[in-house]
């Protein structure tokens, strides 16, 4: 079964959560404090972080971000009283894959734990697909690999799944219901800012570096992967005469 890791500085909500999770048949560990818990992550390698942002020691924030520099593996749920848009987008930015606002029901909880730990079963199904030439790029699922113009791209397993899902189907709406259903394992996410800050960062990892444009949005709806060649000389041109216009 699973190995979570609840870090919480609420003593109460730390046990109340970790009472559930082992309920639930995960095997648990817990800390109030963010320098300890980060010890304990690096030290134990869960397969799932529930994740507070008020915390001693060290924030959430700095936490996930300093989680990400040597695992971009381990699910990272967000639990949290701050419900502005903009910690929201701030937490997903310093690496967590998903979010609850506190107060929440412990059934949603469960179905949030248990969604974002089906990449066990996720890992297997990409490992049978076949890789997927477009463009300059080249997506490897079995090897959780994505080069550009033959350089590899480092992706989180979040942005990896994004583009595999949108790649399967070049062209096609995909809206950001169907995504939310395939890369996430819900009806609805609590916010589309999750997937599009997950976007964001799937672009500037591969558009940077690739003489192509991929994921295109289609505002109000979701996204549609189509690769569309651009002229890099071009456009470096245009941002230097919006710049001299601009100082001028």
């Amino acid at each position: 079964m699973a190995d979570i890791l609840i870090v919480e500085d609420d003593p109460i909500i730390r046990q109340t959560v970790d009472y559930a999770m082992r309920r639930a048949g995960f095997t648990t560990r817990s800390s109030g404090d963010g320098l300890e818990a980060l010890q304990m992550a690096h030290a134990q390698r869960p397969d799932l972080i529930l994740l507070d942002l008020m915390l001693p020691g060290l924030d959430g924030f700095e936490f996930a971000h300093e989680i990400r520099k040597t695992d971009r593996d381990v699910a990272i749920v967000m639990v949290t009283a701050l419900g502005e848009e903009r910690d929201t987008v701030r937490g997903l930015d310093a690496g967590a894959d998903d979010y609850v606002t506190k107060p929440f029901s412990m059934s949603e909880l469960l179905a949030r734990v248990r969604a974002n730990l089906r990449r066990v079963r996720e890992r297997a199904v990409l490992e049978a697909d076949e890789s997927i030439e477009s463009g300059d790029m080249v997506i490897e699922p079995s090897q959780l690999r994505v080069t550009v113009d033959g350089e590899p791209v480092r992706l989180r397993l979040k942005e990896f799944q994004l583009l595999l899902a949108l790649a399967r189907e070049p062209g096609k709406l995909m809206t950001r219901q169907r995504l939310s259903q395939e890369v996430w394992g819900y009806d609805h996410l609590a916010s589309s800012r999750t997937i599009d800050v997950h976007i964001r960062r799937l672009r500037q990892a591969i558009e940077e570096r690739s003489h192509y444009v991929y994921v295109h949005t289609v505002h109000g709806v979701g996204y549609r992967f189509e690769p569309q060649p651009i002229d890099k000389d071009l456009a470096a041109a245009t941002a230097v005469n919006a710049d001299g216009q601009a100082g001028a």
